[in-house]
């Protein structure tokens, strides 16, 4: 999983440094791959019945990664989702956001959040989240080199 996921986030990322300009963009993701690769490998190691992996021929090509964050307000999170960039536009994206709705239901969680980015690289997320039903709350996070 940790494979295909950077290979799905390689463009994401690239559109990133686009949009902030390099020396920025080092700044704030001097290893984006690692620190993904931790991410995936920790989320996976963490058991909490948290991950889900969506296969094809028994082989896995997407995942998504579900956080209770805040059950005092019944909210949950999708933290994280990867579809296999071979698989990419068939609505795996689609099924593995709905599979973590429904278990966010079964949670109690009466509200779902996600955060992705505004920019070009993040337009296939949004348009799985808004697709999904979810109401985008827009948000500006400026920077500037000094």
């Amino acid at each position: 999983m940790v494979d295909f996921s950077l290979r799905a986030w390689t463009p994401v990322f690239a559109s990133l440094e686009r949009v902030l300009g390099s020396e920025i963009f080092r700044r704030q993701h001097p290893d984006w791959r690692e620190d993904q690769r931790r991410a995936v490998e920790e989320v996976c190691a963490a058991g909490e019945g948290r991950v889900w992996v969506a296969e094809v021929d028994a082989r896995a090509v997407g995942f998504v990664v579900v956080e209770l964050d805040h059950p005092e307000r019944s909210m949950g999170e999708i933290s994280m989702l990867a579809v296999d960039p071979d698989h990419q536009g068939v609505g795996i994206g689609s099924a593995l956001t709905e599979f973590a709705l429904d278990r966010l239901k079964d949670a109690g969680m009466t509200v779902a959040m996600v955060e992705t980015g505004g920019d070009p690289g993040h337009a296939a997320a949004r348009r799985t989240y808004e697709k999904a039903g979810y109401v985008l709350l827009p948000i500006a996070r400026y920077f500037k080199n000094l």
